[in-house]
Order: C-alpha cells, then sequence, then structure tokens
C-alpha cells in the first residue's frame, strides 16, 4: 500500500527534498567520488529503490542537485546588460561549494553519457545561450556566435572555481566583465587608431 503513493505522479516531495539535500551537504563532506547512492540513502532516511525510482544515476541525481533550473524573469535592457547578467549568473551557478565539488566528477560522467549532457544542457545553458542569441544581433559587431560566447563565460567560470578555487566572486566577475566588455574591443580600437600597440 505504501509502494502505492511511492510510485509515479504520487511521489513525495518531501522524499526528494531529503535525498537532494543528503547529496548536497555530502558533495561537500566527501566530495563527488565518495558521495555514493548507498550514503545518500543512508542521510536522507531513504531506500536505494525510492532512489532509483527518481533518478536513473547518481550522476543524473547529482546534476539535479546542484544545478537547479535556470531562466531568469528579469530582462536586461540591452547586450551589455545581458552580458554582465550571464556573467553573474554562471558564477553564482559554479560559485556554491557544492557545484564546485561536482563538477569534476560530471564533466566526466557527461562525456560517457550523452543523456545526462543533454538532460543538464537543456536546463542550464540552452536557455541562456537563447537569450543571448536574442541580443547578439544589436552588437557593434556582427556575425558574433552565442555558443562561443556563453562557452568563453562558462569556460572561465568553471576553471577559476573549480580548478583555482577562488573565493573573490565579485572580483573575479567584475575582472571578466572589463575583459570580456572593454579589454579586447579597448585593444582593437587603439590599434586600428594606429596606436602602438
Amino acid at each position: 500500500m505504501t509502494a502505492r503513493h511511492r510510485l509515479g505522479p504520487h511521489r513525495d516531495p518531501a522524499v526528494d527534498r531529503a535525498v537532494l539535500e543528503a547529496a548536497r551537504s555530502l558533495l561537500v563532506e566527501r566530495g563527488y567520488a565518495a558521495t555514493s547512492i548507498d550514503a545518500i540513502a543512508t542521510r536522507a532516511g531513504v531506500s536505494r529503490p525510492a532512489i532509483y525510482r527518481r533518478w536513473p544515476s547518481k550522476a543524473h541525481l547529482i546534476a539535479k542537485a546542484v544545478f537547479p533550473d535556470v531562466g531568469s524573469e528579469q530582462v536586461a535592457p540591452d547586450l551589455l546588460a545581458e552580458i554582465r547578467k550571464v556573467i553573474r549568473g554562471t558564477i553564482q551557478l559554479f560559485g556554491s561549494a557544492e557545484a564546485r565539488a561536482a563538477m569534476p566528477g560530471l564533466m566526466t560522467e557527461m562525456r560517457a553519457d550523452s543523456g545526462l549532457y543533454q538532460k543538464l544542457s537543456a536546463r542550464l545553458d540552452t536557455p541562456t545561450r537563447d537569450e543571448l542569441a536574442e541580443y547578439l544581433p544589436t552588437a557593434p559587431r556582427p556575425g558574433l556566435d552565442p555558443n562561443t560566447l556563453l562557452d568563453t563565460i562558462a569556460g572561465a567560470a568553471l576553471f577559476a572555481m573549480c580548478i583555482r578555487d577562488i573565493d573573490d566572486l565579485d572580483g573575479f566577475a567584475e575582472s571578466l566583465e572589463d575583459l570580456l566588455l572593454h579589454g579586447i574591443i579597448g585593444m582593437r580600437n587603439r590599434t586600428a587608431a594606429g596606436d602602438p600597440e
């Protein structure tokens, strides 16, 4: 009788919350490799089958625990404001302790499981790429690719958070904004004007 309420659309949302919270806390405490389904089930006070009814693998569960759905109701007034919003949002996304612990393992898992990549991409980067694509036609330089722009922002954020393990998120955001919005453009302008490099 209990199982009837744990399957299909009648699953208990309290179980989902307990499992996701357990996964986040274990990631911070133990890291990705040591955060097993057994450990998550024990911490959450649920069974392994209860977890596997919700997520097909540890990687899918961790991805859901660490990364909420992306999509901002905030509308940027112009391209520069949109790029700033994306930079800040991406740094915030990868800057949490659980995201820093999860990403190296998730990147390996995504290379082996294209379904995981597609699911995570649909929730995280596809909406942002689509938003950038709406603004880029107004850029002073035509033909900018939203994929390259987001890859640049996300790649820089991932390396800074997960490899360099920086703590000054605001300082890094300002530096990346300056580079993308002013640094290269300023260099191009000086070169075009004939100034020595």
